[in-house]
């Protein structure tokens, strides 16, 4: 087997082969593995929980939007595109994110975003006209959300190297939190207190959480001094990297897909809008459930390897469970089944980013990575919307079958991935 040495591998390539993903300079200085990286686990589960969290129980007010009639001149793709700008807006400010992040640090960052987020919940609650609600609750909260997320995504992985998945398992297990709690108080609030007061409490509590989130938070950017360059070329030429963004892209057509049809498909089968509540509260709980468990068992495994397996799970029970759910009972151990796994993007993009590009390349890589998704997280929605036969039997057929080929499509990529990281582990072995 032919060995690497200094002639033929630099130090950047060496780094990009060590086990774990590790680079030279975390020998030197590794993560310490515990510590106040801990508090910062605590601060990045309440960005997820009342970032994504919120975002996740989108799908409360669509379905509200949908049967309601609030805004008559707006059809069902002005809601299904309000509900992208969530993800997308958040992905298209990820390389000024990036660069404000570099200048003024994390903290002015993510203040940033909790007043863009909490501002657009409490501007959508005097909307009265669908362009309001695209400029308030789609392009307000998206990029709010990305202010708030991305400068906190690459904190985890500067604090932990063994625990690096399990930390960022607890840490997306926040979503799952807030998605269940958001999706129940939602509808609550809506039916006590009005879709206007629902809006602002939301917005009052959002402010509070990340602001105390985002005081706690602190990187270790002075130790590892990251490239954190907002758009990387350079590493646009490597296949391992072009891979990783396939899967990044073909699978969160599925996730939207998911995500945002699960409650209007429950009501399509017969169920009641408590019901449909419900499936979407107990998909989040299986997210808060779920990814802390998948952390573990990607730390104690391969990383691409769990990432890819997951991806590919998530893709056959859609065809398993969700195109014969007929039932509240089967649609409910569905969405707690897929809530541990839908996100799988959300909860391994640090840890494989890692693997792939090292830990100083991180921040370039994620900021790549969203700028990846910011296509499927727009329209994927529209697709399934435009994908639905509302006068058919089996209104949501093809939109589950979309969701599902996506999931087993993004998986080969992954499968590939794995196949180049270990002929380069070989290559250097």
């Amino acid at each position: 087997m032919e060995k690497c040495d200094d002639k033929s591998v630099g130090v950047a390539a060496i780094a990009d082969i060590l086990p774990s993903g590790r680079q030279a300079d975390e020998i030197v200085t590794p993560p310490p593995d515990g510590g106040y990286g801990w508090v910062c686990v605590a601060a990045c589960f309440a960005v997820n929980c009342f970032s994504w969290g919120i975002v996740a129980s989108y799908g409360i007010y669509l379905s509200h939007y949908l049967s309601s009639g609030i805004y008559p001149e707006a059809s069902s793709i002005d809601f299904a595109l309000v509900g992208g700008f969530n993800f997308s807006m958040a992905m298209l400010a990820a390389p000024l994110v990036t660069i404000l992040t570099r200048k003024f640090g994390i903290r002015f960052t993510m203040t940033v975003g909790v007043i863009l987020l909490s501002g657009g919940f409490i501007a959508a609650s005097f909307a009265n006209r669908v362009w309001h609600l695209y400029l308030s609750q789609g392009l307000l909260v998206g990029v709010g959300v990305g202010f708030i997320y991305i400068p906190s995504m690459a904190v985890l992985s500067q604090w932990f190297d063994k625990k690096r998945s399990l930390a960022n398992g607890i840490s997306s297990g926040g979503s799952g939190i807030g998605g269940a709690v958001f999706s129940w108080a939602t509808q609550a609030m809506i039916d006590h207190l009005g879709l206007a007061w629902a809006l602002r409490v939301t917005g009052i509590i959002t402010f509070v959480a990340n602001l105390t989130a985002a005081i706690l938070m602190r990187d270790r950017n002075h130790h590892i001094r990251p490239a954190q360059l907002a758009f990387d070329t350079r590493l646009l030429r490597r296949y391992d990297v072009l891979l990783l963004l396939s899967w990044a892209f073909i699978s969160m057509l599925g996730y939207i897909t998911l995500l945002f049809s699960l409650p209007d498909f429950a009501m399509s089968i017969g169920l009641s809008r408590a019901q449909a509540t419900d499936i979407v509260g107990f998909l989040n709980i299986g997210t808060a459930v779920g990814r802390p468990i998948f952390g573990i068992w990607s730390d104690r495994y391969s990383r691409i390897d769990v990432a890819g397996l997951l991806t590919l799970i998530c893709g056959l029970c859609c065809f398993a469970f969700w195109l014969p759910a007929t039932t509240y009972g089967l649609t409910v151990f569905f969405a707690l089944v897929i809530g541990g796994i839908v996100g799988v993007f959300w909860m391994t993009i640090g840890p494989v980013c890692v693997e792939v590009a090292g830990l100083k390349e991180l921040q370039s890589l994620l900021s790549l990575s969203w700028t990846s998704i910011i296509l499927p997280t727009t329209f994927s929605e529209v697709i399934a919307l435009k994908l639905r036969r509302p006068d058919s039997s089996r209104e949501y057929l093809y939109p589950q079958i979309f969701a599902g080929l996506s999931y087993i499509v993004a998986s080969l990529f992954v499968l590939e991935l794995r196949r180049v990281k270990r002929r380069d582990r070989q290559k250097c072995g």
